[in-house]
């Protein structure tokens, strides 16, 4: 399969929307519905949608549409949004693979930190660019490269740490054409990352963490303390399996070892399009979740580490096997630690959510707590005030940020 159809066949995996409220505890913000043939730039066109609370209360969106990524924000948990503000002027091809979206992250001063991935030629090879403002959102920089290399980048992740400093890290081909060069073969990409201690106006020198992991998936990260990120990947591991790992930093330049996170034997030569997620509780626990159809296991599962990454717990299978769970989420809070993922029935896709409040020894029982029958991003978490909130965008009914209640 080519690279083009891989990711046309994981765009297909997309499908699901006109959103159909479920009985339950949640409560669903006010909704801004997208058009069935929408081209223009509005929220309501969006076809990936990111959200940020800042510290302030503030949520941050930024999403792609129309070729654009926009920004807006909501001082009343999305009721209402300020006019959408563009981060770039002129459309742009952007990366429209099944795991990429625009990211942002808001400093302890509102200075708000976006990067976004775009193709630059036909055979899908990316450009992660970076852009700021400096003025709470009513303008940005002109967006610039990451990096100089011209090779590709995509599947960029930011992640603000507790002094302000922005961590990204990012998926990179720049060691292909050396090793082509010298008559080596080459599989999949370097994970490459930087720092900015200008609140994303100008970042680091790109370093390399770990060379050939798989390329096209979504990356997890986290800290796991203060100038200590975490990422999470999907690796290449001997005899080509596609296996998940992650990586602790002692500090923001300094990459520590590769400890597997399971070993599902997924031997594959392509593209799965399926990134895990990663969150590291107020205690220090890492909660993983993943996709994989490996020799030893198939499905979706969770795992934690009490050891900072170097083992952990047994996989738990999640969802209904027969109703193909996909594109987990996971948030700890000091309340609770919470996953959500998709389910497709045969008619709809279906978001479930469950909680853990022991630090992800048990759960509660699985519950819906949104449904669509058409398009629909991925599902997302964020959280604010004691609450947590599912962040979603679908074809028919638009972006909803819906609070997860408890459950029972």
């Amino acid at each position: 399969m080519t690279s083009k159809a891989r990711l046309r066949s994981g765009l297909l995996g997309l499908a699901i929307a006109v959103f159909a409220p479920l009985t339950g505890h949640a409560q669903m913000a006010h909704q801004h519905g997208s058009d069935a043939a929408c081209e223009g730039t509005e929220l309501r066109c969006a076809t990936k949608v990111t959200p940020f609370f800042a510290q302030d209360g503030k949520l941050w969106l930024a999403w792609m549409a129309g070729g654009r990524v926009s920004v807006a924000s909501s001082t009343d948990a999305g009721k209402t949004y300020s006019a959408s503000v563009p981060v770039n002027e002129q459309p742009l091809n952007l990366d429209w693979g099944p795991d990429a979206r625009p990211k942002l992250v808001v400093d302890g001063k509102g200075g708000i930190a976006v990067a976004f991935s775009i193709f630059r030629d036909q055979a899908f090879n990316g450009q992660v660019l970076t852009t700021r403002s400096d003025d709470g959102g009513k303008s940005f920089a002109p967006p610039r490269p990451l990096t100089a290399n011209n090779e590709s980048q995509r599947f960029e992740a930011l992640a603000l740490d507790q002094d302000g400093t922005v961590f990204v890290a990012w998926l990179d081909k720049r060691n292909r054409a050396p090793a082509k060069a010298a008559g080596r073969s080459y599989d999949g990409a370097g994970l490459f990352f930087a720092s900015s201690r200008d609140g994303g106006a100008t970042y680091a020198e790109a370093t390399l963490a770990q060379d050939n992991t798989c390329e096209c998936c979504r990356l997890g990260v986290a800290f796991a303390g203060p100038g200590r990120p975490v990422v999470m990947f999907r690796n290449i591991f001997d005899g080509g399996v596609r296996d998940h790992a992650v990586i602790t930093f002692s500090d923001l330049a300094t990459p520590g070892e590769l400890h597997r996170v399971s070993t599902d034997d997924w031997q594959i030569k392509a593209c799965p399009h399926q990134g895990p997620s990663l969150t590291v509780a107020p205690g220090g626990t890492y909660h993983v979740a993943w996709f994989t159809s490996g020799k030893v296991r198939k499905g979706l599962f969770y795992a934690h580490s009490r050891d900072g990454g170097r083992t952990f717990s047994e996989p738990l299978a999640i969802g209904q096997a027969d109703r193909n769970p996909t594109r987990p989420y996971l948030l700890a809070t000091p309340e609770a630690t919470t996953l959500v993922w998709k389910e497709f029935d045969g008619e709809r896709t279906i978001v479930m959510v469950m909680q853990s409040r022991d630090d992800g020894e048990t759960w509660s029982k699985p519950r819906a707590v949104a449904s669509t029958d058409n398009a629909s991003d991925h599902p997302l978490l964020v959280a604010h005030g004691g609450k947590v909130f599912l962040s979603w965008m679908t074809k028919a009914d638009g972006y909803r940020l819906q609070a997860i209640g408890d459950e029972s």
